[in-house]
């Protein structure tokens, strides 16, 4: 029953930011990440364990482009900001690298060990290291894009706000982002179980909810999520795009029926999906770019 305010009870809200009670096995899919990256790791080229930043955990796994410079895909994973690491978020790899693009899955500090602003930073930071490193990598600095997944898009699209008054955003560096069944207002995660390891308090749930901090503009989005989700999650998906289509942001706007909040990932460069049609057609690597079939995109 919701309270005198009518907002959702802790047990509703518990409830709402835990989508795994949507889908038959959550470890199944948890294996099936860890396997497929696993895979992922043996191609040839991949440098593993690379250092972003101080934190212990501010480690990324590169695969590069078949021939450069090319674009790049950077994947921040989800786990609600205290799970999951780089080493099970690799699992598009391939398919992006035979699209003709380089892939970087992120690794970062977790909570409660780490808080929220701290990996906030780490992300921010880790876009700004593959920008100064471009060369190297064998990287296009104009076409860097990010994306995420659950908590990895709400870190995703914290890179879109700028940090400081006055100050440009990380978004800066970034041709285009991919937020895929996001967290965008924090407010009511910081009044359910999730909160018992970010410890948000008022002024940490303001800095954090990147949907009311948007700047007036922004790198063009893709947003995305499952048809299998709470209500809570297309809450949230709807107030960004929202956000988004205000400040003319929004490439395009997809839900993929069949998809939950688990599998929708696999899509990122899948072309034979609305989800990946759409993100490789924003990094130029559609096959009408290349000279192949036309690409319908789902917007």
């Amino acid at each position: 029953m919701n309270g005198p305010d009518d907002r959702p009870s802790r047990a509703e809200l518990d409830r709402e930011y835990s989508p795994s009670h949507l889908v038959p096995s959550l470890g199944r899919y948890l294996d099936e990440y860890a396997a497929r990256s696993a895979e992922a790791r043996r191609a040839p080229g991949v440098r593993t364990g690379l250092r972003y930043g101080p934190g212990a955990a501010d480690r990324l796994d590169f695969w590069p482009a078949p021939s450069g410079p090319a674009p790049v895909q950077i994947f921040v994973h989800g786990g609600n900001w205290q799970e999951l690491t780089e080493r099970s978020s690799a699992f598009s790899a391939p398919a992006f690298c035979e699209a003709g693009a380089a892939f970087a899955a992120v690794g970062y500090g977790l909570a409660p060990g780490t808080p929220l602003d701290g990996i906030v930073a780490a992300v921010r930071r880790c876009v700004r290291w593959i920008h100064d490193r471009a060369d190297d990598l064998g990287v296009d600095p104009r076409r860097m894009h990010l994306s995420g997944t659950s908590a990895g898009a709400h870190l995703a699209a914290m890179t879109l706000v700028p940090e400081e008054p006055g100050e440009p955003p990380a978004a800066d560096l970034l041709a285009g982002v991919t937020l895929l069944s996001g967290i965008y207002d924090l407010e009511p995660v910081s009044r359910c179980y999730v909160n018992d390891a970010l410890r948000l308090d008022e002024d940490g749930v303001r800095r954090n909810s990147p949907v009311g901090l948007l700047p007036a503009t922004a790198p063009p989005v893709v947003l995305a999520r499952g048809g299998v989700e709470t209500g809570e999650y297309v809450r949230q998906h709807d107030l960004m795009a929202a956000a988004l289509r205000r400040r003319g942001a929004l490439a395009a706007d997809i839900v993929e029926g069949d998809r939950d909040h688990f599998d929708l990932p696999y899509d990122l460069a899948d072309p034979s999906t609305p989800l990946g049609r759409a993100v490789l057609e924003q990094m130029g690597l559609a096959d009408d770019e290349r000279g192949q079939r036309p690409a319908e995109v789902t917007a």
